[in-house]
């Protein structure tokens, strides 16, 4: 089980390196609490789990909680923290794919604004493909907002 898990920690993160541009280190420390089986890891065994020295694992750490995707919590009577992934990480995730989105559907139809009155030959010519991908873009836009509001109510029911 244990060659499984770090298999699984490496794909992770090499997942979450490309796709989220975070340090090598901090997409597998992100892996890792992925597949905690408490409730969190405390710093000093994330440091012997992730074979790490202490530094990297408080620099990568302090960059996920800056971005929101992971918390720490105290126990009481201890002053150990300890790190787990934030209870919305998920939610979060959508809401700056969804952002990301919104972004780039702006700047196509300001491009397509642009082309219609500058470059009305190019425009009509390739207009249709631009057409395909906006409501690509639009569609999956909305299939956010939509997931998103569905964990919404989720959460509210929970709480």
């Amino acid at each position: 089980m244990l060659r499984n898990k770090e298999k699984l920690i490496e794909q992770i993160g090499v997942y979450l390196e490309k796709t989220h541009q975070l340090t090598p280190l901090a997409a597998r420390l992100y892996g890792l609490l992925m597949l905690c089986p408490r409730a969190g890891h405390s710093f000093e065994e994330i440091v012997e789990l992730s074979k790490s020295s202490k530094s990297s694992v408080s620099t990568n750490l302090n960059l996920l909680l800056g971005n929101g995707v992971i918390e720490y919590f105290t126990k009481p009577g201890e002053r150990k923290r300890y790190f787990r992934l934030s209870r919305n990480y998920l939610k979060l995730r959508l809401e700056r794919s969804k952002d990301q989105l919104s972004e780039e559907i702006r700047l196509i139809r300001q491009i397509d604004n642009f082309n219609k009155e500058y470059n009305a030959a190019k425009f009509e010519k390739h207009k249709a493909f631009g057409e395909i991908y906006k409501q690509y873009l639009e569609s999956h836009h909305q299939n956010l907002k939509d997931t998103i509001h569905k964990m919404n109510q989720i959460e509210s029911q929970i709480i």
